[in-house]
């Protein structure tokens, strides 16, 4: 049977991505510091859009908290598909625009969905940073000391050299030939080197292990040959087990002077170096505030900062002038294009946010009444369905987002918990996962230290609740909380 090529007309339906609809999916999913960032990068590429002056947002405030208010309140399904990056249908933009009478639509107001904001460029705006003390690194505090301590260059060096290997926690990562044999040095030379260095502060730094660490602490204190080095240098492991009558056997020592020595050992930090860590904290600016007044929670979006957003108007008279080039007209007729559906996506943004945060709390009203304890067990398809919208949307629109509560700042995808079931009752009575975390967490806050709760006994406990609960689940609860086991919560006095 001979092969031929053939001409088939077959209709199918696909969906395209266009460049619009990724733009308003890559907003939908910024948080508010990514937006802002993204609104100044925008105004670099795209000469149309550019910040409104002072003046221009006064004149622009009644207009401004008209269109906010039509921004929530609306119901119109065409503008819900710009924020629903699920799937569904789009709009696909593709017919001519007769500019003349579109540029009537975008005022050179600003944009009525961002907030008071400084018209400051950020290059204008000084940052935090430059109000702050750069925060001295461990290396710099040791190579300062040591200065003052080597007797020649050579020595110098190899300070330098077991300074270089010191790891975050303050110990020494190579060992004594290894140094001796990059600095080109004798090994004695080098251990006589490390020795000073171990005297520099802090108490402990470059020691090779913790035995040595803790050894060196007791000497800077004075402890060299008291029953604290002993402990530390033999009796490590039953000082880790917590077994005060071992150590009391071993030391023939009486337990009073067994505790003294132990609070000795307690008074000392196995890193050092914590204290140079680099944990500068990392501040979260919520997206969204919920306020209380009267018997009601009133929901704001948070806009601060962000620029207002205007067309520029001097680029529209030149888009109407017909005697302009066409090359320049149809370059800015496109930028304009890409300016109004920012403005647009920006404007969708915030009312699919505030109906997300609308719904969310209309389900956890008794998290925001009573606290963490009514945190009720609840899944994106919950928000989903309220809303008309699909799961990926509210999976967008809570990532890396939070929201300012009166019982604290919390994510949005914090409200989103697996339920815990209930030995007897109604299904609808479960409880979410962060509640009991938190009966958890109060259950062990409560224990006796001398005493500590087993997992097992916090089963029992939970179950008198009636909270349907494995052992291993609260063991991994208790891990996410950070506790450690019974064994190690045990004080030995």
């Amino acid at each position: 049977m001979a092969m031929a090529l053939h001409q088939v007309q077959k209709q199918t339906q696909t969906m395209i991505m266009t460049p619009q609809l990724q733009q308003a999916i890559k907003l939908l999913q910024l948080n508010q510091m990514e937006l802002k960032d993204e609104i100044y990068q925008e105004m670099l590429e795209n000469p149309i859009l550019e910040m409104a002056a002072p003046t221009d947002n006064a004149e622009a405030s009644g207009e401004n908290s008209e269109g906010r208010d039509q921004t929530i309140d609306s119901q119109d399904v065409k503008e819900d598909q710009f924020a629903e990056a699920s799937g569904e249908k789009e709009e696909k933009i593709r017919e001519e625009f007769d500019w003349e009478n579109y540029l009537g639509e975008y005022s050179s107001s600003p944009s009525s969905s961002l907030g008071m904001g400084s018209h400051e460029t950020p290059e204008e705006t000084p940052g935090f940073e430059t109000f702050t003390a750069s925060k001295t690194s461990l290396t710099e505090h040791l190579i300062w000391q040591w200065r003052f301590v080597a007797t020649n260059q050579a020595d110098f060096q190899r300070g330098e050299t077991i300074i270089g290997n010191l790891n975050e926690d303050g110990y020494l990562m190579s060992t004594v030939e290894e140094i001796a044999q990059t600095t080109k040095s004798q090994v004695a030379e080098t251990e006589e080197t490390l020795a000073r260095v171990q005297q520099l502060d802090p108490a402990g730094i470059a020691a090779r292990d913790l035995v040595e660490c803790l050894t060196l602490q007791l000497e800077r204190f004075g402890l060299k040959d008291s029953l604290a080095t002993v402990i530390c240098q033999k009796h490590l492991k039953l000082l880790e087990k917590k077994d005060l009558p071992g150590l009391c056997r071993a030391l023939q020592h009486d337990r009073e002077e067994v505790m003294a020595a132990v609070e000795s050992l307690k008074s000392l930090d196995p890193r050092p170096a914590r204290a140079f860590a680099n944990t500068d904290p990392i501040y979260v600016i919520p997206d969204v505030y919920i306020t209380k007044v009267g018997d009601e929670y009133v929901i704001s979006l948070n806009e601060d900062g962000l620029p207002k957003l205007k067309l520029n108007k001097a680029y529209k008279n030149m888009i109407a002038d017909k005697t302009a080039p066409d090359e320049t007209r149809k370059y800015l007729s496109e930028k304009l294009k890409g300016a109004a559906f920012l403005i647009k996506s920006i404007h969708q943004r915030q009312r699919t946010i505030y109906r997300v945060t609308e719904s969310i709390f209309k389900f956890q009203r008794d998290f925001l009444d009573y606290g963490v304890e009514h945190l009720k067990p609840m899944v994106l398809k919950d928000v989903a369905e309220d809303l008309n919208l699909h799961e990926s949307t509210i999976s967008r629109v809570t990532s890396n987002k939070y929201v300012d509560t009166p019982r604290g700042v919390y994510e949005l995808k914090y409200f989103f918990d697996s339920p815990i079931s209930r030995l007897s009752g109604d299904a609808s009575q479960a409880l979410s996962s962060e509640s009991v975390k938190n009966r958890i967490k109060l259950i062990i806050g409560a224990e006796d230290p001398k005493k500590p709760l087993s997992d097992q006994r916090i089963v029992e406990i939970l179950r008198g609740s009636n909270i349907d609960i494995a052992r291993r689940t609260v063991a991994k609860y208790r891990e996410i909380l950070g506790f450690p086991s019974s064994n190690e919560r045990r004080k030995m006095f």
